[in-house]
């Protein structure tokens, strides 16, 4: 009798003790909203910060899938890599720099509307002189909204 009753209180023990076989998803979706919120913050973030009011084109997008350099132009005409301001002087060895001697680099060069065109293609001569190839002109769609920021 003693030897039954210990069996049943050991077989009694191991259903109490089993594992559950839920998984609990709330903390992992917790996790990804707050890792989704924090790339929708940052993402705009990422573009270049030079303010260049660009003129608008019905012209069609460039393809590619790898990051271009982005030089700049604004509106006093001071030129702007990525978002380090340089002479026009310091360009192409900068850019040679920083993409080793590499031709086949996309580069692209925004100019604000309000510069002359002499100013842009001094740039793009530069450029070119350097021995880079894939040089194109960025500009605005004419449906799309300028993105300013506004400071206050």
């Amino acid at each position: 009798m003693v030897a039954s009753i210990q069996t049943s209180l050991r077989s009694h023990r191991r259903q109490r003790t089993r594992p559950m076989s839920e998984i609990n998803v709330t903390p992992m979706v917790d996790v990804m909203l707050v890792l989704l919120v924090i790339f929708m913050v940052t993402a705009p973030l990422l573009t270049v910060g030079v303010q260049v009011d660009l003129p608008k084109t019905k012209a069609s997008l460039i393809p590619g899938f790898d990051e271009p350099l982005t030089i700049s132009v604004n509106g006093e005409g001071t030129i702007f890599l990525q978002e380090t301001e340089l002479e026009l002087a310091a360009l192409a060895p900068r850019l040679a720099a920083i993409t080793g001697n590499n031709p086949d680099v996309r580069i692209f060069v925004r100019g604000d509307k309000a510069i002359s065109y002499g100013r842009v293609m001094e740039v793009m001569g530069t450029i070119n002189a350097a021995g880079f190839r894939k040089v194109a002109l960025v500009a605005q769609m004419p449906g799309a909204q300028a993105t300013k920021k506004r400071e206050r």
